[in-house]
């Protein structure tokens, strides 16, 4: 029953590089979270599932779930369930306690610049910052034990307590009866990626979007990977008990459906006029930052800083569409679900091409496009894994119909991210040893070294690192 601080198994191997050398890009998201709620409307109260089944429930605050029998104790030796969550969601020094921190965030230097420069007030009393940094519910909501500056709470992910928390641990319930009463079904890669999406991303259903004003007001890129982030967030251990109440869970599986279901909402929100459009101007939160935030030369002998991408037929000099996940999701389509790639393909370019045209035509790719990475969340949630199928994966993403397409930063991040996620879960199921993925490390360092800051981006080093890395996975096979 016991678990090595939230890391998966051979974590030394893949998870802790990536930590240690993508943290300049992934902690100020996971820390930071994101600023914004349009208005008051209860975010969390709203919807805690991907339906909305457990809508306008009671919260009843983190420290109803401390008692040194439930999940507060010191460490965890717990028969069932370890027992020392709450100390792992509140663990200072690492991403494991992210979520705890996020309410301090906010009164920290940068958050009240970003506070400052929006006009908004006090960060810690905005309604703008507390629907991701706290579990942001109005007071008819909240139980007696509720406190706002908890941060990202317990019942953000798994729902409003007051349904299950009195009956969730007592026989003869179920994790079947645990839903019905109102507990979020996190082992399901649809759900929990559609919840962490809503302040990973932003959702419209809840008043969660981070602007590009926002982002000029100092708040970090967003950046979303649902197995590493569900890594950094693990309380809990995958044993035989779990996957007896719950199955088994399968990386491979939660990173590809992470990916669709990142498609699905940015495509999704790009439609709405009311988040796809500012003033006269599209909202450039949905576009790639650095391909204008770069440096100008204004002379006879400037040297143009970026590639041509093969995925997006768009005019010359025209921002393009921040695609990240669309080209991890082309991949593991024609990998995993060949049926469906070429479908998925045109929808993109089309969309891409759109953005020539006009409003409406982007708006309406964009909603085909959605509807083939629904499709696709579909269909790899319902699939089969295999031991092979991340090995697959990791040849499609590295092959050379992606590998031309990792032309910007961001996209690079997002595949890097994506191999190391996949590397791991070859040592978990014994693909790998720990040995033969330590001697990989090298060349996925490199490939993270490529992408520890924008400005030193070169995406032909980038490509040299992670095909190499790539190549010495495929050996292994």
């Amino acid at each position: 029953m016991k678990r090595n601080a939230g890391r998966k198994p051979g974590s030394d191997s893949g998870f802790v590089g990536a930590v240690k050398l993508l943290l300049p890009v992934l902690l100020p998201a996971c820390l930071a979270l994101f600023l914004l709620a349009d208005t008051f409307g209860p975010s969390h109260a709203q919807a805690a599932s991907a339906d909305g089944q457990y809508a306008n429930g009671q919260y009843e605050g983190v420290a109803s779930c401390a008692g040194s029998t439930c999940h507060g104790r010191a460490e965890g030796n717990g028969e069932i369930v370890r027992q020392d969550e709450i100390a792992s969601w509140q663990e200072p020094s690492s991403s494991t306690g992210a979520h705890s921190r996020a309410f301090a965030v906010l009164g920290s230097p940068r958050g009240r610049a970003i506070a400052a420069n929006l006009g908004l007030g006090a960060a810690t009393s905005a309604p703008a910052c507390l629907g991701c940094h706290s579990t942001y519910v109005p007071a008819a909501n909240r139980g007696a034990r509720f406190q706002a500056s908890d941060g990202v709470g317990c019942e953000t992910c798994h729902g409003p307590a007051a349904g299950w928390i009195a009956s969730h641990y007592a026989r003869p319930a179920t994790h079947k009866s645990n839903v019905a009463n109102g507990l979020v079904p996190l082992e399901q890669p649809q759900v929990r990626a559609g919840l962490c999406l809503d302040c990973h991303f932003g959702s419209s259903d809840t008043g969660q979007f981070v602007t590009h004003s926002m982002m000029a007001a100092g708040h970090p890129r967003i950046a979303f990977e649902l197995d590493l982030f569900s890594s950094l967030q693990q309380h809990h251990d995958v044993d035989a008990d779990y996957v007896a109440r719950k199955g088994k869970t399968d990386s491979v599986r939660l990173w590809a459906v992470g990916q669709a279901e990142a498609v699905r909402r940015s495509t999704d929100l790009f439609a709405q006029p009311k988040f796809g459009i500012q003033g006269v101007f599209p909202e450039y939160y949905f576009y790639d930052c650095h391909s204008c935030h770069r440096p100008i030369e204004d002379g006879p002998q400037a040297k143009r800083t970026f590639e041509t991408n093969p995925g997006r037929p768009i005019p010359f000099g025209m921002a393009p569409y921040n695609d990240e996940n669309i080209i991890m999701l082309s991949a593991v389509s024609r990998a995993l679900v060949p049926e469906r790639g070429a479908s998925f393909d045109n929808a993109s370019k089309d969309f891409h091409r759109a953005m020539g045209q006009g409003r409406a035509e982007a708006s309406a790719a964009a909603q085909r496009l959605r509807g083939e990475a629904a499709a696709l969340s579909d269909a790899l949630s319902r699939r089969s894994y295999t031991g092979n199928d991340a090995f697959t994966v990791v040849a499609a993403i590295a092959d050379r119909t992606t590998s031309p397409r990792f032309t910007d930063y961001t996209a690079s991040a997002q595949a890097v991210m994506a191999v190391d996620t996949l590397l791991n879960a070859m040592v978990r199921e014994g693909r790998i040893t720990v040995g033969a993925a330590a001697g990989i490390r090298a060349n996925i360092n490199r490939a993270y070294a490529a992408v520890r800051s924008p400005d030193a981006y070169s995406p032909s080093q980038f490509r040299n690192a992670l095909g190499a890395a790539t190549s010495a996975i495929g050996a292994l096979r």
